[in-house]
């Protein structure tokens, strides 16, 4: 079956252009141009990724990006947030919010249709495995234990599960808040600064025995990747 892509937006122009390019790279295309409509949606067709327009009527894209990632069944849908707000504190909320990825309008389709497909590729899949595999990091996630080769790694409780969720979805850049929502929890008063802290000691046990993955996107936040050189800390 065809990938579903579900766009939310409000001007109609634009809506079927993007329903036109999106039908053209064979994907399926469900558009809801209604803000307090688009949840439902969502939970009615899983869409495989959602293009999703900051300025809606009755409720804000961003408002319901962070509904999407409090629902544990769609949670994990890519989000790709549409927007003529091009300020980088702009990007920063839409990330903190749960977005995976950015367009300024205008965008171009090309850049767009590529995006699409960059954050499909990132998708993660349903699964039922133990272990969390990124080039020579291994993750056991039933003895809670942690290999970079055949080196044991010993990693914190803290450090083990902020390198269990960049490893879910390798070149992803997750926030701080996200990940101190994810990790620390809720109910749980700490400063975001904390979770440089705690990067930078997964960054000195895995580092110990290979290449640093671990990449820092400055002012946003942090993901793992192949080819971090030049942002990492």
């Amino acid at each position: 079956m065809a990938p579903v892509v579900m766009v939310v937006e409000d001007e109609e122009a634009l809506g079927l252009l993007l329903k036109y390019n999106l039908e053209k790279e064979g994907y399926e295309v469900v558009i809801e141009t209604r803000g307090n409509k688009a949840l439902a949606d969502v939970e009615k067709y899983a869409p495989s990724v959602i293009l999703l327009d900051w300025m809606l009527p009755e409720i804000s894209g961003v408002e319901i990006c962070k509904l999407i990632r409090s629902k544990p069944d769609i949670k994990n849908i890519p989000i790709i947030m549409l927007t003529a707000k091009g300020e980088e504190e702009d990007k920063i909320k839409g990330l903190s919010a749960g977005a995976d990825d950015y367009v300024t309008k205008p965008f171009s389709i090309p850049e767009l249709m590529a995006r699409v497909k960059a954050n499909l590729r990132r998708a993660p899949e349903i699964s039922t495995t133990k272990e969390l595999v990124f080039e020579d990091i291994r993750m056991d996630l039933v003895e809670k234990k942690v290999f970079r080769g055949e080196n044991y790694i010993h990693l914190g409780p803290t450090e083990f599960r902020l390198l269990k969720m960049l490893m879910e979805t390798p070149g992803k850049v997750f926030s701080r808040e996200v990940l101190l929502k994810t990790v620390w929890g809720d109910n749980i008063y700490v400063e975001s600064r904390t979770v440089d802290v705690h990067i930078r000691r997964l960054r000195k046990s895995l580092n110990d025995f290979g290449p640093d993955y671990i990449r820092t996107v400055r002012a946003t936040g942090y993901s793992i990747d192949i080819n971090p050189v030049g942002d990492s800390e």
